[in-house]
């Protein structure tokens, strides 16, 4: 731990009788040390305590921390501070040990509040709660649930809630202040990273930090100029519909993935008015987001797959593929990959060379002859090989290679000199990335030939093509490409400013078929096991431009930090901001160790993902790190972990695109955070919380409860206008609907939940009331799986009402479709036709409709008046068949054949009105088969009915002779 962190828990156990805080911090300054520390402090003598909402990843952060960091060893064995982890599969008296034990525990909210409502939890064994993520909770969420129950049973329980998301807690209206209040919280702890403590700490011996700023290709400059101009015209054409706030609508903001749910919360309200073009240009904004973050960071084979299924999935609904500059995009992943040329004898070297050349120049100069001429023309057309590799395979190997030189150089000159600090390094450099994929790839690129890994990348995409080619052609009416934009299979867009001649489907033509050759020569190939061997001119071409670019961005960046280093390490720091962040973020996530030792001198390497989110410095301890993929929060992860070794020499690279999105969203996301904490410093001295948080939340479940008009005029007359003794509502709800928040939302309401397993129905409100409950995204999936008709069948078969509750969200539009969308014909697809189907197969069903969780409260209240309590035992018993088959204590004591009746129904002649008085009438089919026609007339009511019932089992069916 670094002493900012003591101060973080000092802060929080200053006063005791607040019952806790909420922590919000930078992301990447230690979360999980700080959990460890708070139980290290935890003994079992006071209590049980539960940690809620971590993450799997959290999880092994914090037993890490714990294992790895013990200043203070228990002397007792049998007392431990390891938490255990609570799960569904515990039964209930192992459950209870742990409870009563004193220990830490890992536990799910789920399991949580089952075992405080079922009274299996004793509360006064519960000594306080951390709840981490603190930014996903909300006023209805089950921990808020789980906190209400036990400070009203308990007001000593305290509750400590930590986030590192502070951008998230400044979403919405005065997001920190409802946590809070949910929380039954009110002291808010702040700890950014321009704090003083924080700075202090992590400035003291910072390490050194070298920023390399790799220029990228002119055809990825190209692209990224053109992703953004598209992003800049669908912005513009989001603003023409006055439905969002246009300081939102910027690119800035649209390189993070929190735009996308900034644009869609402004527009969920009104989702059912706007038109299919609005609706398409917030999809259409995330993909090209993808877009950018793809570029710097998958290589060219992999982008242009990744074009080419969007190409086929979004050509005709997307509106940034119709955008002025998008052909570009596609144009130019093409032309990083392969291009196309005539075979006519002079030109099929030439024009290579030149387009080859003109690669180099871009790489140092300018971007503006990236258009290499498209040949055409009546002769034959040719696959070329370009496989552009990434400008940073090079400058990566570069900069292994170089550690290595320096770490010899150090070793024959320095062989007696720092021997103690030699011992703890490892000699281990660390490379983190973004995701497994890019891990794997430049692990192959530095054990072999960075071509080679194009190579191999080139013929996957090779023998997808021929995959694709192979399968069953569909009507090729609508298969035609527009004009303009993008490639598909290989085909070459052809623009009227391009100044191109001839027959644009015969050029496409040719030149699919050219690619279609080099695939399937591929295939065949791959079949029999040859090795494909890269050409000369492709190979060189790839590897000249990749070695210019990275042996003059490294020199010069290497040049210019070194030159800096003796002035101070603050001016070699990534950041550009004025306060004092040197070393910059990425979030941490997997790792793969793997060890690398060639002809030339490399030195260990262990690539580690983000994506993972483990906490790797703390375990291999590296003394030279490489940023391949720059982020906010794995770069204060490095400054903490310096702060703890001081004595450790650390020296940290930075892999920037230079003038690419890259630095932009990275320098934005610095100063987003900066924003939200400055957001969440005026929030806090303008929050109205009450002096007394937990008796004034806990008090008003009675006073929120507006009392209807005819009671507030109730007369006087009867008796003086006392008011009636209020019963206590009790709803049986059943284990799954935990992982919602009606359960929560019926709580506050005053209701008693009981919590069991039911084989029918959701809620259980009176003897004769079953609730299935489905959301919107539920009901689509019910109708398209078959459960939902079971669902009902269930319910009407043992309950006299059956209801149906579809519950839309508050915050979003409370319909289905928009008006345009609604038809008048009955399609199997549509859901209101779906609606209509079951309403009319089962009578009986009751379909109710509610805006949102509230209101489904206030329905359930409406519909429980005048109402029996349901009972708990023959709810729990209701579906379920004893061991000879039979339902016990039916409802409607209606024990028949439900295939017997079903069949029944459906034969000529039967309906809903006498299929009941033909079952009283005979005891089974085969009686019923042996009625005459008179009798049948008098059970069914009519003699045309009866007639209609004897012809069709008197019919007389085909045989074979």
């Amino acid at each position: 731990m670094v002493q900012f962190h003591e101060h973080i828990i000092s802060d929080l156990l200053e006063d005791p009788t607040t019952g806790g805080g909420l922590v919000v911090l930078s992301a990447g300054l230690g979360l999980h040390k700080l959990i460890a520390g708070l139980l290290h402090l935890h003994h079992p003598s006071q209590g049980s305590l539960l940690i809620l909402s971590a993450t799997p990843s959290q999880k092994h952060s914090i037993l890490t921390s714990l294992n790895n960091s013990n200043p203070n060893p228990n002397p007792n064995p049998e007392i431990t501070n390891t938490p255990s982890e609570i799960t569904s599969d515990l039964p209930v008296h192992h459950r209870l040990s742990l409870y009563t034990s004193g220990q830490a525990s890992f536990i799910t909210s789920r399991i949580l509040i089952v075992d405080l409502l079922t009274h299996r939890l004793p509360v006064s064994a519960v000594a306080g709660i951390v709840l981490l993520n603190a930014h996903l909770l909300s006023e209805t969420c089950t921990e808020a649930f789980i906190v209400r129950i036990l400070r009203a049973s308990n007001k000593d329980v305290y509750v400590r809630a930590f986030s590192d998301r502070p951008h998230a807690m400044v979403s919405g209206f005065a997001k920190a202040e409802r946590t809070l209040k949910c929380l039954f919280l009110r002291k808010l702890h702040l700890w950014p990273r321009f704090q003083v403590y924080v700075s202090e700490d992590l400035e003291r011996d910072p390490p050194e930090v070298v920023d390399i700023r790799v220029p990228m290709s002119g055809y990825m400059m190209g692209i990224q100029k053109a992703v953004i101009e598209v992003m800049d015209a669908c912005l513009k054409e989001m603003r023409k519909t006055n439905k969002v706030d246009v300081e939102d609508l910027t690119v800035e903001n649209g390189l993070f993935k929190s735009f996308d749910e900034i644009v869609r919360r402004q527009l969920d309200p009104i989702w059912h008015t706007l038109g299919k073009k609005t609706k398409q240009l917030v999809s259409d904004l995330k993909t090209l987001r993808k877009l950018l973050d793809y570029l710097v960071r998958y290589d060219a084979v992999t982008y242009l797959k990744y074009l080419d299924s969007l190409r086929a999935s979004e050509s005709f609904r997307s509106v940034w593929i119709f955008a002025e500059s998008s052909y570009k995009i596609f144009e130019y992943a093409k032309k990083r990959v392969y291009h196309f040329k005539r075979s006519n004898g002079e030109t099929l070297t030439t024009p290579s060379k030149s387009v080859k050349s003109k690669k180099r120049k871009l790489d140092d100069k300018d971007k503006e002859g990236i258009d290499s001429p498209v040949m055409n023309g009546n002769s034959g057309v040719m696959l070329e090989e370009v496989l552009e590799e990434a400008p940073k395979w090079k400058v990566l190997r570069e900069i292994l290679e170089e550690i290595e030189a320096e770490r010899e150089k150090q070793a024959t000159t320095n062989d007696d000199r720092d021997a103690e600090s030699d011992q703890d390094d490892n000699g281990i450099v660390l490379v983190a990335c973004k995701d497994e994929h890019s891990c794997v790839q430049l692990e192959e690129c530095i054990t072999s030939n960075p071509n080679k890994v194009m190579r191999g990348e080139w013929e996957k995409y090779l023998l997808s093509k021929v995959q694709l080619n192979a399968l069953p052609k569909r009507n090729k009416k609508k298969t035609q490409a527009p004009k303009g934009f993008g490639i598909l299979d290989g085909s070459v867009p052809l623009t009227p400013s391009k100044g191109v001649e001839g027959s644009t489907s015969s050029i496409v033509t040719q030149e699919n078929d050219a690619l279609l050759a080099a695939a399937t020569e591929i295939s065949k190939q791959a079949e029999k096991g040859i090795e494909v061997v890269d050409e000369p001119q492709v190979s060189m071409g790839g590897k000249g431009k990749g070695k210019r670019n990275s042996k003059g961005t490294n020199k010069t960046s290497a040049k210019n930090v070194s030159s800096k280093k003796d002035d101070k390490n603050k001016t070699e720091s990534v950041l550009t901001e004025s306060e004092p962040n040197k070393v910059e973020n990425s979030t941490i996530g997997g790792s793969v160790l793997k060890k690398h030792v060639e002809g030339k001198p490399i030195p260990p390497v262990h690539f580690h993902a983000y994506e993972s989110g483990q906490q790797i410095l703390d375990v291999l301890k590296p003394s030279a790190i490489i940023v391949y993929h720059p982020d906010i929060a794995f770069v204060r992860e490095i400054e903490t972990y310096k702060a703890e070794n001081l004595s450790k020499k650390v020296k940290v690279y930075f892999l920037f695109y230079e003038d690419s999105t890259e630095v932009q969203k990275f320098e934005a996301s610095i100063r987003r955070e900066n924003g939200a904490f400055e957001s969440l410093i005026r929030q806090k001295s303008m929050m109205m919380l009450p002096v007394d948080q937990v008796a004034h939340g806990l008090g008003l479940v009675s006073a929120n409860e507006t009392e209807s008009p005819s009671k507030q005029n109730m007369v006087t007359r009867k008796a003086g206008g006392q008011k009636e003794a209020r019963k206590e509502m009790q709803v049986i709800v059943d284990m799954r609907e935990f992982m919602s928040s009606l359960p929560n939302v019926l709580h506050q309401k005053g209701m008693n939940i009981i919590p069991v397993t039911l084989e029918v129905g959701d809620y259980i409100l009176s003897p004769s009331i079953c609730v299935e409950r489905k959301s919107i995204q539920d009901l689509f999936g019910s109708f398209a799986s078959g459960r939902l008709y079971h669902q009902v069948e269930m319910m009407t078969r043992y309950y006299r009402i059956p209801v149906l509750l579809i519950e839309f969200s508050q915050d979003k539009s409370f319909s289905f479709l928009s008006t345009s969308e609604i038809s008048d014909d009955v399609t199997p697809h549509n859901i209101i036709s779906k609606l209509s189907l079951l309403a009319l197969h089962f009578p009986r069903l009751r379909i109710v409709w509610s805006r949102s969780l509230h209101a489904t409260a206030e329905i359930f209240a409406s519909l429980k008046m005048n109402q029996d309590e349901p009972d708990e035992a023959k709810a729990t018993r209701v579906g379920v068949p004893s061991e000879e088959g039979v339902v016990e204590d039916d409802v409607r004591a209606e024990n028949y054949n439900t295939s017997a009746v079903e069949f029944l129904r459906r034969l000529p002649g039967v309906t809903d009105s006498n299929y009941r008085a033909i079952m009283e009438g005979c005891g089974s089919l085969a009686e019923l088969a042996l009625l005459p026609v008179e009798k049948l007339a008098e059970l069914m009511g009519g003699q045309k009915s009866a007639t209609t019932l004897r012809e069709f089992l008197d019919a007389k069916y085909p045989t074979l002779l």
